[in-house]
Order: C-alpha cells, then structure tokens, then sequence
C-alpha cells in the first residue's frame, strides 16, 4: 500500500509550486511586495524565485506598480475565473436587469460574489448622466467588513453560515463579529441590507441577495449618493429587491 507521504512526493511539481506560493502570497497580502521581500516571507532565496516571478510576469498574472513599489497581482486569475459557466450564467442573467435597475434608480450598481473569506466585485453598470459612484470589477474586501459581505453571508443556509464562522470569526475582534452577526440577524428580517458605506463618506450601501437553485449566488448593490438624478432611499430599496428577484427567477432560485 502506498502512503499518503509516497504519493505527496510522486506528484510534486516543485517549480509550479513556487509559482503557485507567490501567487497565493501576494493575494493574501493584497499590498505591492519587492523581491526580496517575497523571499523572505516564503523562506527561499531571491535567486532561486527571480526566473518563476520572470516568468509570471512575461505570462500577464503579476506586475509591477506604475510607481515601482511592487510587484502586484493582475486581473488575469480574476478573468479566467469568471470564464467558467456558474459565473457566465450569473452575469447573463443580471446585467440585462442591472442595466434597467440603474435607469429606475439614478445610481451604479455591482454584483458581489464570495471568493474564500472575501467579497470580490464581477461585474457593475455605472449611473446615468454624468454624476453617480461606481465600484470597479475586480474589487476585493474581507466579507466581514463589507455590505455585500454580509448580505453573502447573511442569507446563507444555517449549515454554511456556520462553516463561514468557524473561519471567519478568528479572524476580527469579538466586537466586530457581534456587531456582524446582528447585522445579519437584522438582515434576514429586513430582507436587504442598508448601510453607509465603510470606505466613502457620505455614501450609503443597499444590497439585497441574488439566489441560485443551490442558495445564495450573488449580491446585487447600490451605492446610493445624492445627485439630482437619484429617487428617495426606500423607493431604491423597492427596486432593487425587484431587481435581485427578478435575476434569481432567472437563475432559478427564490428568496429563502
């Protein structure tokens, strides 16, 4: 009988690993990293890394920022993520309405989709006219601290929410996660979440869940800004639980 340490070391590729170990590096660290410091936190030499970063870099999926602090992770993971179908599927169905949405309510809005224990941006429609706020694709926050995050997690069954918990409650202050588990709790009577915006004064964030025949796909928000195009904050809200129904009909899901 093989063991388990046997077939590990029949299957090793260590050169994909070391590329493998930076990509994952410098996602967790979210900030530019030089060199040398990818090195030392992967406990390898700079020679030893410099043809594989080489390599990722000529490949597209990191660069270096306009201002030469770092090297950074590029969109191109994010791209080839969303060219599988669940993702292909999701978009399809909600831009059409995304699109409607904005014209209803004179603000953008943006689809959030869970991504390990963040919340990632896949796709948005900026506001009409000339004024409004908008989110970029490609966005990424922890899902405890962010709207669409916990209209992800919030509306989960009871079974996932508490698989999300045992990882993300180690990762925040108790006080934090008290705070988030009341927001969730006050989410599921509300059906939607309403929130100012953690990252932009005088922005206010509306979300409302999108669900799939298998739960929660999505969330669709809005961050809601005063411009002279923009309709009253609970004719908003109407409009875009309308909105993430109407996607979850298509998709095959309803409100749980």
């Amino acid at each position: 009988m093989i063991e388990p340490e046997e077939i590990s070391a029949k299957y090793r590729a260590p050169a994909l690993e070391k590329g493998l170990d930076v990509l994952e590096l410098l996602a967790a660290r979210g900030a530019p990293m030089g060199m040398v410091q990818i090195a030392a936190a992967l406990n390898r030499s700079v020679s030893e890394l410099f043809r594989m970063v080489q390599v990722l870099e000529h490949r597209g999926y990191v660069a270096n920022t306009p201002e030469g602090d770092g090297l950074v992770l590029t969109n191109k993971l994010f791209s080839l993520g969303m060219t599988r179908a669940p993702a292909r599927s999701v978009l399809e169905a909600a831009l059409p309405v995304m699109r409607r949405l904005t014209e209803v309510i004179g603000q953008s809005c943006h689809l959030a989709v869970a991504s390990a224990g963040e919340m990632v941006v896949v796709a948005r429609i900026e506001a009409p006219g000339n004024q409004g706020f908008s989110v970029r694709v490609g966005y990424h926050r922890a899902i405890v601290e962010a709207t669409s995050g916990l209209v992800l997690y919030a509306f989960q069954p009871e079974t996932v929410r508490a698989e999300w918990r045992a990882r993300l409650e180690p990762t925040v202050a108790p006080s934090v996660w008290a705070k988030f588990e009341a927001g969730a709790d006050q989410a599921r009577v509300d059906r939607y979440v309403q929130a100012p915006s953690g990252v932009t004064r005088l922005v206010v964030d509306l979300s409302a869940p999108i669900f799939g025949p298998d739960g929660v796909a999505a969330a669709l928000t809005s961050p809601y800004v005063e411009t002279p195009t923009a309709i009253p904050v609970p004719d908003t809200i109407a409009a875009l639980r309308a909105a993430a129904d109407e996607i979850s009909a298509e998709l095959g899901g309803q409100f749980q």
